[in-house]
């Protein structure tokens, strides 16, 4: 076996973990990944699964790194051509809402789930959720400043007040989703981010 090929190699199978590894944590949460579970399923030694990445944490962390690249290919990445502004962040709202409310998103939004999970819990899982989600914010908040400059909002908005309800409103889109089941839940969640942005 050539080097080349070993590396190609354990480079897809490290993504084959954390895409399972991805799918676990999506229905019972990070800290419910378990080394034996995931080896489990994917047909491997307890050694194989873990030697890809050291500790629980850093699978956890991994896991959690390909689902903020998922989002970011997702939400953002769809919307970099619409209009900055207003119109750029509607879209992307959109974007998320459809996305945690498609298959591809296992139900709900993962990083929401997560925020959840670790919000009480000190460490560099909950350090690097808080990032992902600030992440999200300055991006809110850096199109709401554009759309204010080209008045497309009311003079004096509150520009953070605004971001908190924005983000609010996906917060509850995604608990109507996830735990009501709501099938009102997507288009609810779009009038709200519509009358919040005029």
């Amino acid at each position: 076996m050539s080097p080349r090929k070993s590396v190609t190699e354990t480079a897809g199978t490290r993504v084959r973990i954390i895409e399972r590894a991805f799918a676990l944590a999506s229905a019972e949460g990070l800290e419910g990944l378990t080394i034996g579970r995931l080896a489990t399923d994917l047909g491997m030694s307890k050694a194989g699964v873990i030697g890809h990445f050291g500790t629980k944490e850093a699978l956890q962390l991994a896991t959690l790194d390909a689902a903020v690249e998922r989002f970011r290919r997702r939400v953002p990445a769809q919307v970099t051509g619409a209009k900055p502004g207003r119109e750029r962040l509607t879209r992307a709202f959109g974007e998320w809402i459809d996305y945690m409310s498609g298959d591809e998103a296992h139900g709900g939004c993962f990083l929401a789930s997560v925020a959840t999970e670790y919000d009480g819990r000190p460490g560099p899982v909950r350090d690097a959720v808080l990032a992902a989600l600030s992440s999200w914010s300055d991006y809110v908040r850096g199109e709401l400043s554009t759309a204010a400059a080209a008045g497309e909002l009311p003079e004096g908005t509150d520009l953070d007040q605004l971001a908190f309800e924005l983000n609010g409103v996906i917060l509850a889109t995604d608990q109507a989703i996830q735990l009501h089941h709501d099938p009102a839940a997507p288009a609810r969640g779009r009038h709200a981010i519509d009358r919040l942005l005029g």
